[in-house]
């Protein structure tokens, strides 16, 4: 119901179309690509527990899509969110062999993922409807799949520009 005047017919009212919801994508990459994506099942809260196994994945990724860049080390770089500092997750990014890179807390500026990768995805996928989950899942992987190393490289080239302080780049570099 609506209110009008007297005699005047009330504004047509559109049908609205029901969209794909969103979806909690983690992304780990590196300087050569896309390592593993994740999206986290609908309901499911993202917590330690979630996010230690997820680091265990990308673990098992570097080995099977890296070969010897474990052995040569590997620097990881993540912000200071809550599931990344619970204490389920640090042990397990110990057990990676990972070697962690400090993150300043409340920079959002330092992380290629927020503004390269995440940055470039949304660019892409704006405006877009997707039928459902799955198609946007795709759409997801297939904007990563065409890119080539460079692409990728260029990205964490960028944390150079944006950091202060010098970091060395002689292990390879997972960004969460």
């Amino acid at each position: 119901m609506q209110w009008t005047k007297k005699g005047e017919r009330p504004p047509k009212k559109f049908k609205v179309q029901k969209s794909a919801s969103k979806l909690m994508a983690t992304i780990f990459w590196d300087s050569e690509g896309v390592l593993l994506i994740d999206y986290l099942p609908k309901r499911t809260t993202m917590n330690g527990q979630y996010y230690a196994n997820l680091l265990a994945q990308a673990r098992e990724a570097v080995v099977q899509k890296r070969r010897g860049k474990l052995s040569r080390g590997v620097l990881f770089l993540q912000d200071n969110a809550s599931v990344h500092t619970a204490w389920v997750s640090r042990q397990t990014l110990k057990n990676t062999g990972f070697s962690e890179i400090d993150h300043p807390p409340y920079s959002p500026d330092l992380a290629p993922s927020d503004y390269f990768l995440f940055s470039n995805l949304k660019k892409e996928l704006r405006d877009r409807r997707f039928v459902d989950d799955n198609q946007m899942k795709m759409a997801v992987e297939s904007h990563f799949d065409c890119k080539e190393k460079e692409y990728f490289l260029s990205g964490l080239k960028a944390l150079y520009t944006r950091c202060e302080k010098c970091i060395s780049f002689e292990g390879d570099y997972i960004e969460k």
